[in-house]
């Protein structure tokens, strides 16, 4: 009986499509796990095209871009329509097309009783709204072999009494990614959510100082944001018959 060749891993792998010249916006790219969702994608030979609302942050996340990759963005409020629309259409310019979405950006909130009218719909604009709505401009350029990706958060499910406005758009992320995934998927657009836990961002401050954050990192008690970015590589490097639909991702440990 002949031996079998140790070098035929066929049966050992699946294929793992290379995110080389691939195209991605990236809504909130310019800090937190957008940024390093944007970086790591430039590392891999990706494109990508990011927003964020302040000048500082965009220069300092395409300085960083531009180190391991190719990349640009703009500044934008994703409350507002048209610069949803022209954003996706910048992006469009930019890529030559789109073939990926990460749809990412986001705001904290605290529970309804805590926050005025006014904010209370600029929150649901931002983490929600938006969502819906760059979904819905890029829906109608991509095609086939498209990916989009929702961050969501584990807030649609440990639905915490002191941050119920934030809890009810997270909420929606879910079914809207749950809902949109079915509506596409004869179309060959996969689309997926990460939701993470505690990351240790600047959605964390003033509540969780940087040095509190980076011993609660150490501890295995918080993410990073690269763990997520991590998290949608694995997304956007599955094979097309697959998806990954729902990824939670969690500190070890809970505080």
């Amino acid at each position: 009986m002949a031996e079998a060749d140790p070098k035929n891993l066929s049966d050992a792998h699946t294929e793992m499509p290379s995110l080389k010249g691939r195209k991605a916006l990236i809504t909130g790219g310019t800090t937190g796990i957008g940024r390093a969702i944007a970086v790591l994608l430039a590392a891999e030979g990706a494109k990508v095209f990011v927003c964020g609302r302040t000048p500082e942050h965009l220069d300092d996340a395409l300085e960083r871009i531009r180190e391991v990759g190719e990349g640009d963005g703009i500044n934008i409020d994703l409350t507002r329509q048209e610069d949803v629309d022209r954003f996706v259409e910048e992006a469009e310019s930019y890529l030559g097309g789109i073939d990926i979405a990460v749809i990412n950006a986001g705001l904290p909130a605290d529970g309804v009783g805590d926050t005025e009218v006014d904010k209370i719909r600029y929150i649901v604009d931002t983490n929600l709204t938006h969502m819906m709505t760059t979904a819905r401009r890029v829906v109608e350029r991509m095609g086939p072999g498209g990916d989009i990706l929702f961050i969501g958060s584990m807030s649609a499910v440990s639905r915490g009494g002191e941050s119920t406005v934030y809890v009810a758009t997270k909420t929606g992320v879910e079914a809207f990614a749950e809902a949109l995934r079915k509506e596409l998927a004869e179309k060959d657009i996969k689309v997926g959510n990460i939701e993470p836990g505690l990351v240790g961002t600047d959605m964390q401050l003033p509540e969780i100082p940087v040095e509190k954050q980076r011993e609660m990192i150490h501890q295995a008690k918080m993410l990073r944001a690269e763990d997520i970015a991590a998290a949608a590589h694995f997304f956007l490097c599955q094979p097309r018959r697959t998806v990954v639909s729902l990824m939670r991702v969690e500190p070890r440990i809970k505080d």
